[in-house]
C-alpha cells in the first residue's frame, strides 16, 4: 500500500496539512499507551503503532497534540509518521535511549544513532504540522564526557544523536513538520532514491555541527519550499559512497553559520545532474554558495541559478582538491552559476551569526572573495557565471592591511591541495572580487563587481586560466592596484567591458 507520496504526487498520497487522510488506516499511538505528557517515556507505545501499521500493510501512525517523550523508533515500509498541529515528539535528553541502524562492514563510521531510522525501507514518511524536538542541548550535555572529541568539548558526530537517519530507502516524503534542536546533523539521507523533503522548518543551533540537511548519495531527490536556520551547513549535498545525481533544490530561506548551500564534503563518488534554484540565503558565516570535489569523485553538470544572497563573508566558492592523498584526483566541470546578486558587507560578527554561548572554535573571518580553484595539472573546467552581481565591503587601503597578499606576490599563496575545503582555506587572498587559478574555460557573462567601501586590491586575479571570457561584465571600483591581474593566462577574451573610471591599470599581464 503506498500511504505517502514522493515524485511525482500523482504516484500516491498527498494528504491535507490539518488532518490525514481517512481513506488509510489511522493508528492513534494513544491507543497503543502513548501518554504525551512529555515526562513518560512513549517509546514502546509508538513503535507498537509502528510495527502495527506495518503488519496491517500500511498506514498513518497518529500523534493527537501533546508532548511525546521517545528514544529511538524505526520506522517501516508503507508507514507515515503524522504529527497533528500542537504534537511534538520529544528526544529523550540521554544517549543511553538511542540506537543505531545495523552495522555494515561497508558503511564504516558513517553509522549515527538517531531518533527516527529506516533502513531499506520504501513508502515511508513524516508529516503534518508538529514539531520533532531533538532536546539538543540537554542530549549534548548528555554527551560530553565521550571521548575522543575532535571539538572539545562536544562528542564526536558519531555520538550525538541526529532527529532522522534514513538508508537505503526508496519513495521517501518529509512534509510540513518543524525539525528543532538536534544534538548533531538533524537529517541525514543515505543512498535513498526518490526522495522529497518540502514546507519543512529546520532550527538547528543547539549545538555544533548541526546541518539542516545532508543529502548522501541519493538519487531523484527534491528539497523545496523549506525554511532552515542552522549552525552548521543548511543544505549539504554527499556523495560517500554513491553518486548523488538528479537532485533538485529550490524556494528555500536558508540561514547558516557556516555554508548555505554546498557540494561536498564527502565527495567520493561525485555528483551529476544538479538543479538549485530560488533561494533567499541571508546572515551566512562562511560561502552562501560553495561547490567542492575534494575526494576523487566527479562533478559535471551542476546548475544554480536565481539566488539572493545577503549578509555573507563569500559568496561563491568553487575548489577542485586532493583531500584522498593515496587516491587519484577528481575533477569538476560544467558548472553554471547564474541570476545571483550577493552582498558582502563589512558587518560585526554578532549581527550576523548565531553560535552556541560556549562554542569558540570559529575565528572571527574576514570578508573573503570569491574563488575557482583546481590544482596543478587538474583544472576546474568550464565554469560560467552568469548575470552576477557582488557587492563587497572592502579592507580599506593597503596600509592597513599589510596580511593581505599583493599581485606581485601570487607564487605565495599555498596550494592547500589536501586539506579541507573552506572559503578561508588559502589566508588572505590578493583579490576583492574572484582569485581564480588552475581553470580551463572561465567565463564572466554580464558579472557585476563593486567595492561598496575602499580595497585597494585587484577585483580579479585569474593565475594558471586557460580559455578566459569577460563578456558585457562591469567592475565598477578600483583601488591603487590593476583591476585585473593575469599571470600565465592563455586565450583571454575581454569584450564589451569598459574599465572603471580613475583606475590605475586596467588589466596587468605577469
Amino acid at each position: 500500500m503506498a500511504v505517502f507520496f514522493c515524485v511525482p504526487a500523482a504516484n500516491g498520497f498527498a494528504p491535507d496539512k490539518e488532518t490525514p487522510n481517512d481513506t488509510h488506516p489511522t493508528f492513534d499511538v494513544g491507543l497503543f499507551g502513548a501518554v504525551g505528557n512529555g515526562t513518560n517515556f512513549d517509546t514502546k507505545a509508538i513503535q507498537s503503532a509502528i510495527d502495527a501499521a506495518a503488519s496491517a500493510g500500511g498506514g498513518l501512525v497518529r500523534f493527537l497534540p501533546g508532548k511525546y517523550l521517545s528514544g529511538s523508533l524505526r520506522l517501516k515500509s508503507h508507514v507515515t509518521i503524522w504529527l497533528d498541529k500542537g504534537a511534538t515528539l520529544l528526544g529523550s535528553p540521554h544517549r543511553a535511549d538511542y540506537s543505531k541502524l545495523a552495522t555494515r562492514a561497508d558503511y564504516g563510521k558513517l553509522n549515527f544513532y538517531a531518533l527516527l531510522l529506516a533502513d531499506g525501507q520504501e513508502d515511508i514518511g513524516i508529516a503534518g504540522e508538529g514539531v520533532i524536538d531533538g532536546q539538543g542541548t540537554r542530549l549534548v550535555a548528555d554527551t560530553r564526557h565521550i571521548m575522543p572529541q575532535r571539538n572539545p568539548p562536544y562528542a564526536d558526530e558519531i555520538e550525538r544523536p541526529f532527529i532522522i537517519n534514513f538508508r537505503d530507502c526508496q519513495k521517501v516524503t518529509i512534509r510540513d513538520i518543524t525539525l528543532t534542536n538536534s544534538s548533531c546533523w538533524t537529517e541525514d539521507y543515505h543512498n535513498c532514491r526518490n526522495l522529497t523533503v518540502e514546507h519543512i522548518k529546520v532550527r538547528a543551533m543547539a549545538a555544533i555541527t548541526t546541518d539542516g540537511v545532508d543529502i548522501d548519495g541519493c538519487s531523484n531527490a527534491v528539497v523545496r519550499d523549506c525554511d532552515f536556520d542552522t549552525e552548521d551547513d543548511a543544505i549539504c549535498l554527499k556523495s560517500s559512497d554513491r553518486l548523488c545525481e538528479n537532485v533538485l533544490v529550490e524556494n528555500c530561506r536558508v540561514r547558516s553559520s557556516c555554508y548555505a548551500f554546498k557540494l561536498g564534503t564527502a565527495s567520493t563518488k561525485g555528483f551529476k545532474n544538479i538543479t538549485c534554484r530560488n533561494l533567499y540565503i541571508y546572515d551566512t558565516y562562511r560561502s552562501g554558495i560553495a561547490v567542492e570535489c575534494v575526494d576523487g569523485g566527479s562533478l559535471e553538470n551542476v546548475n544554480i541559478s536565481n539566488i539572493t544572497i545577503t549578509n555573507t563573508c563569500n559568496a561563491i566558492f568553487i575548489r577542485l582538491g586532493h583531500r584522498n592523498r593515496n587516491g587519484s584526483i577528481g575533477s569538476l566541470r560544467n558548472v553554471t552559476i547564474s541570476d545571483v546578486t550577493a552582498e558582502i558587507p563589512n558587518r560585526p560578527r554578532e549581527e550576523m551569526n548565531k553560535f552556541p554561548a560556549d562554542w569558540q572554535g570559529h575565528g572571527n573571518h574576514p570578508l573573503i572573495p570569491s574563488s575557482i580553484t583546481g590544482l596543478p595539472g587538474a583544472p576546474v573546467r568550464d565554469i560560467t557565471l552568469r548575470n552576477v552581481s557582488l557587492i563587497f565591503g572592502g579592507v580599506g587601503g593597503k596600509s592597513k592591511h599589510k596580511e593581505h597578499q599583493l599581485e606581485d606576490q601570487l607564487g605565495d599563496v599555498p596550494e592547500c591541495a589536501d586539506k579541507y575545503p573552506s572559503c578561508a582555506m588559502f589566508g588572505s587572498l590578493p583579490a576583492w572580487g574572484f582569485y581564480c587559478r588552475h581553470a580551463d574555460g572561465i567565463k564572466f557573462e554580464n558579472v557585476t563587481l563593486k567595492v561598496k567601501g575602499k580595497d585597494f586590491r585587484p577585483a580579479l586575479i585569474c593565475d594558471d586560466v586557460k580559455n578566459l571570457v569577460l563578456e558585457g561584465s562591469h567592475i565598477l571600483s578600483a583601488g591603487s592596484e590593476p583591476v585585473i591581474v593575469l599571470k600565465r593566462v592563455a586565450g583571454a577574451t575581454i569584450h564589451n567591458s569598459p574599465a572603471p573610471k580613475n583606475c590605475v591599470q586596467f588589466v596587468k599581464k605577469i
